[in-house]
């Protein structure tokens, strides 16, 4: 949306959901920014998906983890499923060592397979021409 000062996070739009990613470099100001810019999407846009690609993340505090838990509770609340991808084994120790639950978050292991949980699949090949997946 025009005039709408962004926060540097990209948020991609694919149908009816939103595809998104965490860095490590995020502070309460742009988590915050982050939140507001997501929800206002989900609303604005009738959005009924929302993927996080934490896949970058090479470590992660209970700031993190408040921030996609809170995120989650309120895209559920307007009415679309969240599915946080790509959690590296290093994160996933640290938020159990932190005793963090992800209460109400749903999990993939790829951004791929995340996608395919909100009922995204990818199309054929540009000009018909199909993908050799067997290697």
């Amino acid at each position: 949306m025009a005039g709408r000062p962004t926060t540097g996070v990209p948020i991609l739009r694919l149908g009816d959901v939103l595809v998104t990613g965490l860095l490590n470099e995020l502070d309460d100001k742009t988590a915050l920014a982050f939140t507001d810019e997501l929800t206002e999407r989900i609303s604005a846009e009738s959005i009924r998906g929302v993927l996080i690609d934490v896949s970058r993340l090479e470590i992660i505090d209970s700031f993190v983890a408040r921030t996609l838990m809170e995120l989650t509770t309120m895209a559920r609340l307007l009415g679309a499923r969240v599915i946080v991808a790509g959690m590296r084994p290093p994160v996933a120790i640290t938020l159990v060592e932190l005793g963090v639950e992800l209460v109400g978050v749903e999990t993939a292991l790829d951004a791929e397979r995340g996608m395919a949980a909100l009922g995204w699949r990818q199309g054929p090949a540009p000009g018909g021409v199909r993908r050799d997946t067997t290697r």
